[in-house]
C-alpha cells in the first residue's frame, strides 16, 4: 500500500498531477486547507482535480476553510475529520481545522473540541494495528508547529494524544513555514508544507509496518 498525503492547498490544483506516482497511489489524503476562506464549490474543484489523477481520496477541512466545506466532504464519504476509515489493517483518522489562532479563521477549535473530535476518529480504528494520524493543527512543541518568529502555535491536545497513543505516522500541515520532520516516541511526525512550494507525504507500508519520508515534486 502506498498513499500519498499533503494539505495547505489553498486553491492552488494546478500542482496536484505534478505529485510522482498520484494516479498509482492506494490512496490520496488531504490533510486540511484545499481552499483559502472558500466554500462547497472552491473546494469541489480541487476533490474533481484529485479524481483525475486518483478516485480513492480522503479528505478534511483545514481551518481556512468554510464549514460547508466539511459538509461537502461528509456528504461524499470521504471526510476524516472526527472519523475514521480502516483499510486493510491500517486505520486512518483526523480532526480538521485548528486550535486558535490571532486570525480567527472559519475551522477553529477549543483543546476540550480538538480532543473530543480525534476520540470520535480514533474509536473507529482503535482496533486497527497501524494507525496513520491526520490532524491538520500540528502537535505543541515540536520541529513542524514553529512559526517565523520562533514561537510553538501546535495543539498542545493533538501532542498528548500521540505521546499516549503512539500512532505509527502523524500526517499535518497548517503552519506553512514550519515544514519538516520530527519523532515523537516512535511516532513520525511530518509537514509537508504548502503544496505550492512541493511538498508532500509519501506512505508506505511494508509488511507490519508503516515507513513515511516527506518528498517535493520534482
Amino acid at each position: 500500500m502506498r498513499i500519498i498525503a499533503f494539505g495547505d492547498i489553498h486553491g492552488h490544483a494546478e500542482h496536484i498531477g505534478k505529485i510522482e506516482g498520484i494516479s498509482k497511489a492506494s490512496y490520496v489524503i488531504v490533510t486540511g486547507d484545499l481552499t483559502t476562506f472558500g466554500g462547497r464549490e472552491a473546494a469541489k474543484k480541487i476533490i474533481q482535480q484529485i479524481r483525475r489523477y486518483n478516485s480513492n481520496i480522503y479528505a478534511q477541512a483545514g481551518n481556512m476553510d468554510q464549514k460547508e466545506v466539511e459538509i461537502y466532504l461528509s456528504e461524499l464519504g470521504i471526510n476524516l475529520h472526527g472519523n475514521g476509515f480502516i483499510i486493510e489493517d491500517v486505520g486512518i483518522f483526523g480532526v480538521g481545522g485548528s486550535n486558535p489562532t490571532p486570525f480567527n479563521t472559519p475551522l477553529e477549535y477549543t483543546e476540550k473540541e480538538i480532543e473530543n473530535f480525534i476520540q470520535q476518529g480514533y474509536q473507529k480504528v482503535k482496533d486497527a494495528p497501524l494507525k496513520i494520524f491526520i490532524p491538520h493543527a500540528p502537535p505543541f512543541d515540536t520541529k513542524v508547529d514553529m512559526v517565523s518568529g520562533g514561537w510553538h502555535v501546535g495543539s498542545t491536545k493533538i501532542r498528548e494524544f500521540i505521546e499516549k497513543y503512539q500512532p505509527q505516522v502523524c500526517a499535518t500541515g497548517h503552519i506553512h513555514e514550519a515544514r519538516g520532520m520530527d519523532l515523537m516516541g516512535s511516532t513520525t511526525v511530518i509537514n509537508p508544507g504548502v503544496l505550492m512550494n512541493g511538498g508532500y507525504i509519501e506512505i508506505i507500508k511494508e509488511g507490519k509496518t508503516l515507513k513515511a519520508e516527506l518528498k517535493t515534486i520534482g
